[in-house]
């Protein structure tokens, strides 16, 4: 055998040391950056497909926002007039108590039964110990924002093969499928569809078990109530408690959460709205030590991280940069009309939106649905992205996408005549004709609504105030009422016509 060179030997041993020395340092800049070093054997599979972190293994979660300045919880009891819309349960979480204890406060006997100007005696909450300041979501995972712009949702749910991936339903006489019912929640709430499907997974394992319960068959986020049996009404209740939670948040109205057993938790203020979405959603559904499990390390965070990987490394945020304004828009009717302003900031879908909506009633006496031959018009320039159910969504930066930048709903839209998607509007130009279609109505007209990058922004938000024809929206300060003011002149918004309501272009 040939003997190798001594100069041969040397060189490998020292390339050998080399790379011991350089594998060292890498690992000792992995400890000091706080990322814990990969181990063979450590790495798991999502149903995705995609490694995630080890079972078990410590989470980082991102620095805290800044501390907030909530709203100080009453020590003393308070009173409450009945407002139209109002209900106990509704009252309750606006002041963090109990529909029990309201009813008990007030000797009510038939808790269903409420009279617009009724005066209630509303006790003082009694909170418990505070909430987790655990991070579950970035802001961008709770809206339907640029961040979904890239899911493949029908395909994610089909790789999947679970009991979703052949679910159908009849929604609006018309049968959907699994992919297509969460694509249609997504959309009208502006719910993210990944979260919706992380939620799903946790509640009933619809994504990946194709098989799941009975109960879980009818109620698969969890909500045993038979007025929302079914994926469609599921889904629409988790999404309106995910904007409520996220927009309370926003409007920082929230001090404590109301949990599902009656107790209390007050909110910690340093968490983000996206985790305060989700943390109101299972406060619904969960008394404590469930709750505190579900919003936890090992509660949805986990779900979410198994199938999509680390949420907070799909972040594109802010959601609304610095110095943003609204573009230049109009009154959605055609020049020499006088259309009725009759409706003031109110929520933009459901009930859990802020108060994103104004909404404008075409010319003539008959009250109630009639069919309308005046057209809404454009309030902008803008692709026309969504036609369908009601819906006109027109996306201003002209992407095709109405998850990016600024993009306008317009919603009770008649089929007959209404605009295609794939039409690039002028402001202006027609959308269609006023109507009751799409949504609740009791009377034919507009409802005009704005998004910025998902995000329903408050039609009488002080930074991003609704301006048409340089009228501005304001709110009086209960929903649906409000007015427009332009060089001096006030509209009040009345669910009529009369003179003070009438708006002209």
């Amino acid at each position: 055998m040939q003997e190798r060179p001594p100069t041969q030997s040397y060189m490998l041993r020292a390339l050998i040391g080399f790379v011991a020395l350089f594998a060292a340092l890498m690992l000792l800049l992995q400890s000091l950056n706080g990322d814990p070093p990969e181990r063979a054997g450590d790495d798991t599979q999502s149903a995705a497909g995609a490694r995630t972190q080890p079972p078990n293994s410590q989470r980082f979660t991102p620095t805290p926002d800044p501390v907030r300045l909530l709203p100080t919880l009453r020590s003393q009891p308070t009173q409450v007039v009945v407002q139209p819309g109002d209900t106990l349960g509704r009252i309750a979480g606006r002041y963090g108590v109990t529909v029990q204890q309201i009813v008990a406060a007030n000797q009510i006997t038939d808790p269903n039964l409420l009279s617009v100007g009724q005066v209630l005696v509303i006790p003082a909450p009694t909170p418990g110990s505070p909430a987790p300041a655990f991070k579950i979501i970035p802001d961008s995972e709770l809206v339907y924002g640029p961040a979904s712009i890239d899911f493949d949702l029908p395909g994610f749910i089909e790789r999947n093969a679970g009991y979703l991936a052949f679910y159908r339903e009849q929604v609006d006489q018309v049968s959907l499928n699994g992919a297509q019912i969460l694509q249609r929640i997504a959309q009208d709430y502006s719910v993210n569809p990944r979260l919706l499907l992380a939620i799903l997974q946790r509640q009933s394992g619809w994504l990946t078990n194709p098989a799941p319960d009975e109960a879980s068959r009818d109620y698969p986020m969890g909500l045993p109530d038979p007025a929302r049996r079914g994926l469609y009404r599921q889904l629409a209740w988790a999404a309106n408690n995910l904007n409520y939670g996220f927009y309370q948040w926003r409007a920082n109205n929230v001090a404590v959460w109301l949990l599902a057993d009656g107790s209390l938790a007050p909110v910690d203020p340093t968490i983000n709205a996206g985790t305060a979405a989700v943390q109101h959603l299972f406060a619904q559904l969960y008394g404590r030590p469930a709750w505190e499990s579900a919003v936890g390390e090992q509660g949805l965070a986990a779900t979410f991280d198994n199938l999509f990987g680390y949420p907070f490394d799909l972040a594109i945020e802010p959601l609304l940069p610095p110095g943003l304004a609204q573009p230049a828009m109009q009154l959605p009717f055609e020049k020499g009309q006088v259309w009725a302003y009759t409706g003031g900031p109110h929520a933009a879908w459901g009930s859990g939106t802020p108060w994103a909506a104004l909404d404008f009633a075409p010319p003539g006496d008959a009250l109630g649905c009639i069919q309308s031959d005046h057209w809404v018009t454009a309030v902008a320039d803008g692709l026309v992205v969504r036609s369908e159910n009601g819906v006109v969504i027109q996306d201003l930066d002209g992407d095709g996408f109405e998850q990016s930048g600024w993009v306008v709903l317009y919603l009770h839209i008649e089929s007959r005549e209404r605009v295609q998607a794939g039409v690039y509007l002028r402001a202006g130009e027609r959308i269609g004709h006023p109507s009751c279609e799409g949504g609740v109505s009791t009377g034919t007209h507009v409802h005009l609504a704005r998004r910025y990058n998902g995000e329903w922004i408050p039609a009488h938000s002080a930074a991003l105030p609704f301006v048409v024809d340089g009228w501005v929206a304001s709110s009086s300060g209960s929903e649906y009422n409000g007015y427009l003011e332009r060089a001096g002149q006030r509209l009040t918004a009345y669910a009529g016509r009369r003179e003070d309501n009438a708006v002209a272009r």
